[in-house]
This record gives C-alpha cells, sequence and structure tokens, in this order.
C-alpha cells in the first residue's frame, strides 16, 4: 500500500509539472473552487503532494459547465472526505499563477466536527489553524479569503506562488 501512495504521489508531481507547461504555452483560464473550511475561529488548511507545497485552501478545478457548490462536494468528498458539507457561495478571486489564469469560486462550509478522511495520495498534511495563527508559508489565496477581499486580482507573480496581492480593484 505504502508504494502505491508514493507511485500515485509521483503520477501527481509529474502531472502538474506537465500542465505547467501546457500553462506557459497556452495561458489557459482555469476555472474551480476553494474551499473555505472553518470550525469556530479555526480554518482548515491542506499542504498538496505536487506544486509549491504551500498551505492551501482546499479545492479543486471545475467540470465544463458545473456549480461551484458541485464542485466542492466533489473535490471535498475526494480529498476530505467531506461531501455532505452544508456548501454555501462565499465569493470569487480572480488572479494568475503559474502562468494560468484563475477563476475561483470560494465556497464555504462550518463544520461541527474536525474529523476528515484524508487522502494521502493528493493531500500531504491538512491541519486546523487558529485563523489570527497561520503558518508561514501560505498560498496567495488564503490572506485575501480570510480577510473577506474576494475581488482581488493579481494573485502572485506569473510564473508561481507569489507575495500577497497588492492590486485590489
Amino acid at each position: 500500500m505504502r508504494s502505491s501512495v508514493g507511485l500515485k504521489r509521483l503520477g501527481y508531481r509529474v502531472a502538474f509539472r506537465l500542465l505547467q507547461l501546457r500553462w506557459a504555452v497556452q495561458r489557459p483560464v482555469s476555472v474551480g473552487v476553494k474551499c473555505l473550511i472553518t470550525r469556530g475561529d479555526r480554518v482548515l488548511l491542506v499542504r498538496h503532494t505536487y506544486g509549491a507545497r504551500v498551505w492551501d485552501l482546499p479545492g479543486g478545478t471545475s467540470k465544463r459547465g458545473e456549480d461551484p457548490l458541485v464542485t466542492a462536494r466533489r473535490e471535498m468528498e475526494e480529498e476530505l472526505g467531506l461531501g455532505d458539507a452544508d456548501w454555501q457561495l462565499h465569493g470569487e478571486l480572480r488572479g494568475t499563477i503559474y502562468r494560468r489564469r484563475d477563476e475561483i469560486q470560494v465556497v464555504h462550509a462550518e463544520l461541527a466536527s474536525p474529523a476528515l478522511r484524508v487522502d494521502p495520495v493528493e493531500i500531504e498534511s491538512a491541519a486546523w489553524f487558529p485563523r489570527d495563527r497561520l503558518p508561514l508559508w501560505v498560498s496567495p489565496f488564503v490572506g485575501p479569503v480570510l480577510a473577506g477581499d474576494l475581488r482581488v486580482r493579481g494573485l502572485g507573480a506569473g510564473g508561481g506562488v507569489g507575495p500577497p496581492p497588492t492590486t485590489l480593484r
């Protein structure tokens, strides 16, 4: 089982690098969700097994024409076993990361229990953090979502995860 997880993680990393090449050439628009999952004053952050490996809000890419709430249920069931949470639309973010233009719907769920069923292939770590004591290395999405600034443009540098956004709309 352990070697199977390792091989699958390697597959995710290779696929992510190939996607980065595609994004550099085609500059596509990616439509997806980021999930703000809270429990009182705590927020759930994850570290993926691919990409920049910073703490981030969980989320995923929408299928063509898929409703953001459906995307959130599907992705959170796969990654964290939370598909049946009460998801609510929370806002929208737009920006460029990894030379890909992101159009992200932010959805929110307040959980009564901290219990998760973490997919070890896609998620390296998942942890609850007090909003005022976040880890040092977070993605550029975390700050604007927690601050409620969901009209932000210019999320990070074009080449990868960058500093917090500075251009507000």
